[in-house]
């Protein structure tokens, strides 16, 4: 009986386990920094002047350097600081996306029409 006890507690501590504020904290920090650098990259792909498909080649780019920037500042283990990987890779996307095109057409039109 004492065995099949510690053998229960062992399968218990390699459950991982997340404090609920520090991850609404870590995913409120990967929102911010995705919008940011949309809205950073939208204005700097409306000044250079990009137009269609290259424009949005330019957000994935800049979207796939600012999730190695977090999973670098995460120290490439997000299983410590988030659920899954995914969280870090792809959260906060399509509304960063959003974000861009409207600095992109925005700082376009006030740098090449007007």
């Amino acid at each position: 009986m004492g065995s099949s006890e510690k053998g229960s507690k062992d399968v218990m501590s390699d459950i991982p386990t997340f404090s609920v504020e520090n991850l609404q904290n870590n995913l409120k920090v990967i929102q911010n920094s995705r919008t940011f650098l949309s809205i950073i990259a939208g204005v700097l792909a409306g000044v250079i002047g990009f137009t269609g498909l290259t424009g949005f080649v330019f957000y994935f780019v800049v979207m796939l350097i600012t999730s190695v920037g977090l999973m670098a500042k995460a120290g490439f283990s997000a299983d410590l600081y988030f659920d899954s990987w995914n969280r870090v890779l792809f959260d906060g996307f399509l509304g960063g996306l959003m974000s861009f095109v409207l600095f992109w057409t925005f700082a376009y039109d006030l740098v090449h029409i007007f």
